[in-house]
């Protein structure tokens, strides 16, 4: 039996997390940029973090890239009513690979906005969550 989530990586609650079982990773980081795109993210930033972490300090680390997405709509509506909250802003969305597959994960809007004292941006943080919630199912590979 294939476990449903890569050992290592877990589910944290702070984000929204898609376990893909013997899936490619480059795949996977092409399939997570489309399925984005459906949901009316661009990426604005890629960090690759096993590239970064062996040119700076000369560690050997798993494949993990940290794409940094936008959906401009979305970002003008929230900095239109708390400027401030550019400072949370792109989404991260990571894609790592483990030993069983490869994970997809999403900052989870709904905790990240729970350190601006703002009731009224909770609407606003489920609906970028159901948005990031749908890219992560139509990830295909």
């Amino acid at each position: 039996m294939l476990p449903t989530t890569d050992d290592w990586y877990g589910e944290p609650a702070y984000t929204l997390t898609r376990f893909l079982p013997a899936a490619d990773y480059d795949a996977t980081v092409a399939a997570t940029r489309a399925a984005l795109a459906t949901e009316g993210f661009g990426v604005l930033t890629e960090i690759d973090v096993k590239a970064t972490l062996k040119k700076k300090i000369d560690v050997d680390f798993r494949p993990y890239v940290i794409l940094g997405a936008c959906n401009p709509p979305l970002a003008h509506k929230a900095l239109s009513v708390e400027p401030g909250i550019g400072a949370l802003l792109p989404c991260n969305v990571v894609v790592t690979s483990g030993e069983h597959g490869t994970t997809v994960s999403a900052i989870n809007p709904e905790h990240m906005l729970k350190v601006v004292p703002r009731d009224d941006l909770a609407e606003f943080a489920a609906e970028v969550k159901v948005k990031l919630e749908r890219a992560l199912q139509k990830i295909s590979v």
